[in-house]
């Protein structure tokens, strides 16, 4: 190759794109991006999006955060996920001081806003006492009440984790249920008063 020849192929490697031509890449690489950002819209509502559940008889409320469903003519222990309500035979003390039977009432709470049923349970693993952890709304999801979200908010249970820090806050701030005084965290309670694995206690009707 001459030294002609080869100067006149490193112009043409070098030699810049054509407007034209910039105008058509820049038209596919926004085409590629928008197709990207379909695929992660669609990943992301595929995942977020929760499983439909169906609508499962109330049988029984055991305590502030626990209950029994029927599920395939079968009755199924569910531990509310994200909340810990005070345990049924817990006191709490009020602002005066005076002891008072917050468990009971934590009970009788849930009660209320679980009425008869039926409700709408996301079912995730079980704990320990062989009771299934799950999030349990008064109709399907977005509509109804989330039961944990309302017992925190009404005071009744402290939130295990983030989901529910609003409500806990905003139940503290007006000193329901249980903020009204002095009480003991629900875990240190069962700490002190720990009933053997797999013992649940359903208290009379």
């Amino acid at each position: 190759m001459t030294l002609a020849k080869a100067g006149a192929t490193r112009q043409s490697i070098a030699m810049p794109l054509s407007p034209l031509t910039r105008i058509r890449w820049r038209r596919r690489l926004r085409s590629v991006a928008a197709l990207l950002l379909l695929a992660a819209l669609a990943f992301t509502v595929w995942f977020a999006t929760p499983a439909p559940v169906e609508p499962l008889p109330l049988a029984h409320v055991i305590d502030g955060d626990s209950l029994t469903v029927r599920q395939n003519r079968n009755e199924t222990v569910v531990r509310l996920t994200g909340i810990d309500a005070v345990e049924y035979r817990q006191d709490c003390a009020r602002a005066d001081g005076s002891r008072w039977p917050c468990g009971r009432d934590a009970r009788r709470a849930l009660g209320r806003l679980a009425g008869r049923g039926p409700l709408y349970c996301a079912f995730a693993a079980k704990d320990r006492y062989g009771r299934t952890l799950a999030s349990c709304r008064t109709g399907a999801a977005p509509d109804g009440i989330d039961l944990g979200a309302e017992m925190v908010r009404q005071g009744w249970a402290v939130a295990t984790g983030d989901d529910y820090g609003i409500e806990e806050a905003e139940a503290q701030t007006r000193r329901r249920g249980i903020w009204q005084g002095a009480f003991v965290q629900p875990a240190d309670w069962r700490t002190v008063h720990e009933r053997p694995a797999g013992a649940i206690a359903i208290p009379d009707v």
